[in-house]
């Protein structure tokens, strides 16, 4: 059963963390299971809702998709060398993607071709690490995604759901949530951007 770590560190935007998680744990029948994966046993976030972690950080080395979340502390985050040293992701063998400022984080790991997508107050910071940021809400490259604007979350989710259990799962996953009488352009758009956002590195 593959397992999502929704890494979410204080601070974080509820938006990033709960719209991916929420997305993907409406798979769960089918084998695909997301959890908050959190450096301390309670996080709080941007607006002071207290969370606890489903998984402990130490997840995110058995975790088969790793998402990292954002929030107005992930600057603190990635200047803590032993927090980052939390995170050996393995793109070799893990799907890896990043929401808004989380870019920062792929970033420090080296974990970036260069390009990400990010928020528009994250930019500077995420050019700073000599990354190119593309004017688009989602970037694939191989086994690395990254995602711009909070509601963006939709297709990190998408693309994830899609890698792990194809098109007609994501499909069914967005026609649920979808809001009533947009259905189609919801499911069609969030996998246009996903096809449309993926680049090949065959």
């Amino acid at each position: 059963m593959p397992q999502v770590a929704v890494v979410t560190f204080d601070g974080f935007n509820e938006l990033d963390s709960f719209i991916a998680s929420a997305l993907i744990n409406r798979c769960r029948k089918d084998g695909l299971e997301a959890f908050i994966t959190t450096p301390t046993p309670q996080v709080t976030s941007m607006n002071g809702v207290e969370v606890a972690g489903q998984r402990p950080m130490e997840f995110v080395t058995e975790a088969d998709v790793v998402l990292i979340g954002s929030g107005i502390k992930t600057r603190e985050a990635v200047a803590d060398e032993r927090l980052l040293s939390r995170l050996p992701l393995d793109p070799s063998r893990q799907l890896i993607g990043s929401q808004c400022s989380g870019a920062l984080v792929l970033a420090r790991l080296g974990l970036l071709n260069g390009v990400a997508c990010t928020d528009q107050k994250s930019r500077p910071f995420v050019e700073a690490c000599d990354i190119t940021v593309l004017d688009l809400p989602f970037h694939s490259e191989g086994n690395i995604a990254t995602a711009g604007g909070c509601l963006s979350s939709q297709y990190l989710a998408t693309w994830v759901i899609t890698r792990t259990l194809g098109e007609d799962a994501a499909h069914d996953v967005l026609d649920y949530v979808a809001p009533v009488g947009e259905n189609q352009q919801t499911v069609e758009r969030a996998l246009n951007v996903v096809r449309m956002g993926e680049v090949s590195l065959r």
